[in-house]
């Protein structure tokens, strides 16, 4: 199965037909830069493309009222001026005669989309479309929208296909009150939303746009809203809302099926959202989303205006569908006070109705989760060094604020400027940074797991030269034995080969008996050959090598220790959680914040003799991992594990979705305050483990 991509070259006829400063930035050439972009990249050739349909008048009247749609289908015969007068009886819309068939086939491509995902066609894919639909209501265009795409995909799944728990993600950075309108009451679909919202002076200035807003009725707890209150939230603060917000509960809800709401004015460089977020976050989000649904994920575009900006992040989340490796994250990962301070309101107004966010013991703010602060400028720490500072709420010639951006006075034009040049070197530093030819490679000492591999799976047969491995060796007793240095040879090997970038991730199988000694070798190894910042992640009973420092290069992570302890910053150990909600707090709150944190160039997981975990833990660990390091993964597998081990693990490592947890159960008290100890040790030295009002650092807002 692969990644479909949809799209028609129709949905470029509509375009602004007078002058209209608010809704000239919503234009044809929005799809036309990123499908030129995707082709250039080679990335559309890989993906399976499909023409859009024009979605039916039943199909849109899943959401939409008949009234409405007939309304729309009678603008094909308006002219200008009825266009015109038609348009301003809405919010930031316009109409063109082409607009009845363009919305007709972006309501259509998302619905294709999420056939071909559920027939089990594709695994994933992309509708690229226009115009965007989040907040389109039953009866009302508004905001660019016309049909909500994402709302009919949606109802249409339930109807047609009988799923019973939709998730749908929308990181656009306006809020999309339509879609929330539309399932505020059904507890089948899961609702999550981050948007800029400045306490509510931000378009569409909507009191139900903030945290306290959870849904009605039998959906509450079922819509998420997560407003950001200044601007400039960058890489840190979305992967932050990810982890320690919408993923905790995603997990617990178990969706069959995951929709985005892909709006990239979120992104660095854009007018509209004033944001810092770099483009190959968008894989890093993309990614994390691919752990539900049994990877069934369907995007369908909704904002982005800087075309480069937008270009770029589309084909970031592209890649990550494919399966390609996350570019790592620039910049500290530090996230904003302001940020921080949102997060933990929403956790406060969520926790009622999830278990997994009782369980987090939130510190640090009363129960309105505000510290007070209402500033609405702020310096930021860009990621690439540049530090603008950015105006949060543009204003009208009649001194309101624009509900969709326009550019303002000199100091926008400034920061403005200084977005398109962090971008451009942004791009730059990818550029130099190319994927690995080899995705995924595995030296198995069980020739016949090999059938079970992907077939584009690469079965290393290479060994290092027998004196460098005897040499690396020699201070190891339990590496004198043959077959011990034959499984050495072949880890040092590969190492070197994802330390060239040759291969991005690997897996390697170990005698038992000399797991810890192969473990320190490839430490030692992988630090001297090129390694700035190594993470070691040991499950089962594996001690730290006695000869490492707290130096920085190196972060020890033990999952399986007798207790919860930070020996130090860079020593840590934390028991093996016996419960599903335990075992996904433990990754999702300690272990990603501290990896995005420590920001590793390499990552090494050992699974030691008797590490507990069962197969979907242990694959489920490995693909997380994948991002912090761009992919950079070696796996040592004890050769005592289950013998599918290996072989799940590589799939997960190679793009695919990991197993199921199966059925969620609620942390232990013991578990949430072994948690809540290690997090208290640590949060002074790794900040995205911070969700308290008190963060500081250069990344405070």
């Amino acid at each position: 199965m692969g990644t479909a991509l949809v799209y028609h070259e129709d949905m470029t006829a509509a375009r602004l037909l007078w002058d209209d400063p608010e809704c000239e930035i919503e234009c044809p050439e929005r799809l036309t830069t990123a499908l030129e972009r995707l082709q250039q990249r080679g990335l559309e050739q890989r993906c399976l493309r499909l023409a859009a349909r024009e979605a039916s008048e039943a199909e849109l009247g899943l959401v939409h009222s008949p009234e409405y749609v007939a309304l729309l289908q009678g603008t094909q015969a308006l002219g200008t001026g009825e266009l015109q007068t038609l348009s301003g009886q809405y919010d930031a819309v316009y109409f063109h005669p082409s607009t009845f068939h363009c919305a007709r086939l972006a309501a259509g491509a998302a619905l294709q989309l999420v056939d071909a995902v559920l027939a089990g066609a594709v695994r994933n894919g992309l509708a690229l479309v226009r115009p965007p639909g989040h907040h389109s209501q039953r009866a009302a265009a508004n905001g660019f929208c016309v049909f909500n795409n994402v709302a009919i995909a949606a109802k249409h799944a339930q109807r047609q296909h009988g799923l019973h728990r939709i998730l749908i993600v929308d990181w656009d950075v306006h809020h999309g009150q339509g879609i929330q309108y539309i399932f505020e009451d059904d507890p089948s679909v899961l609702y999550f939303s981050w948007h800029r919202y400045e306490h509510g002076r931000f378009w569409p200035y909507l009191r139900e746009s903030d945290a306290d807003a959870v849904g009605q009725g039998p959906g509450l707890g079922f819509t998420v809203n997560l407003p950001w209150n200044q601007v400039g939230m960058g890489n840190a603060d979305y992967v932050a809302a990810f982890l320690h917000v919408l993923l905790p509960v995603a997990f617990e809800f178990n969706p069959e099926l995951v929709l985005v709401s892909a709006g990239f004015d979120s992104a660095i460089g854009d007018p509209e959202g004033q944001m810092q977020a770099t483009p190959e976050c968008f894989a890093h989000l993309t990614q994390l989303l691919q752990m539900l649904a049994g990877g069934r994920v369907c995007a369908v575009l909704e904002g982005g205006y800087h075309l480069e900006s937008l270009s770029q992040s589309v084909c970031m989340m592209v890649q990550a569908l494919l399966g390609d490796p996350a570019p790592p994250l620039s910049g500290p990962m530090v996230p904003h006070a302001s940020a921080l301070e949102s997060i933990q309101s929403v956790q406060v107004a969520q926790a009622p109705h999830w278990m997994s966010l009782q369980q987090q013991g939130q510190r640090g703010l009363g129960r309105d989760g505000a510290s007070g602060s209402h500033a609405v400028a702020v310096t930021l720490n860009h990621p690439l060094g540049v530090a603008p500072v950015l105006s949060p709420c543009p204003r009208s010639p009649e001194g309101r604020p624009s509900p969709l951006l326009l550019p303002g006075g000199p100091e926008f034009k400034a920061a403005a400027t200084q977005d398109v040049a962090a971008l451009s070197s942004l791009l730059d530093q990818l550029r130099l940074n190319p994927t690995p030819p080899v995705r995924t490679a595995v030296a198995l000492t069980a020739p016949d797991a090999a059938l079970a591999l992907p077939s584009d799976v690469l079965c290393e047969e290479g060994s290092a030269p027998q004196e460098e491995t005897q040499a690396w060796a020699r201070p190891h007793e339990a590496l004198a034995q043959d077959r011990a240095l034959t499984a050495l040879g072949k880890v040092l090997y590969l190492l070197d080969r994802i330390l060239d970038g040759q291969v991005s991730s690997g897996i390697a199988v170990t005698p038992a008996s000399a797991a810890a000694a192969t473990l320190d070798v490839a430490i030692r190894c992988g630090l001297s050959h090129g390694a700035q910042r190594l993470l070691c992640l040991a499950v089962g009973q594996l001690d730290r090598p006695p000869d490492l420092t707290d130096d920085g290069t190196n972060l020890w992570l033990n999952i399986g220790g007798k207790e919860a302890a930070a020996l130090s910053m860079f020593h840590v150990s934390v028991p093996l959680p016996g419960t599903t909600g335990g075992f996904l707090s433990c990754v999702l709150a300690l272990v990603l914040p501290l990896a995005y944190s420590f920001q590793p160039d390499l990552v090494l997981v050992a699974l030691g003799p008797a590490h507990g975990l069962r197969d979907p833990q242990a694959a489920l660990l490995a693909a997380l991992l994948r991002g912090p390091a761009g992919g950079r993964v070696l796996v040592l597998v004890d050769e005592e594990s289950t013998p599918q081990l290996a072989v799940v693990l590589a799939r997960v490592l190679h793009g695919e979705a990991a197993p199921s947890l199966g059925p969620f159960s609620m942390a232990s008290p013991e578990e949430v305050q072994a948690l809540m100890q290690l997090r208290g040790q640590l949060e002074p030295r790794w900040k995205m483990l911070q969700v308290a009002s008190e963060a500081g650092g250069p990344g405070s807002g």
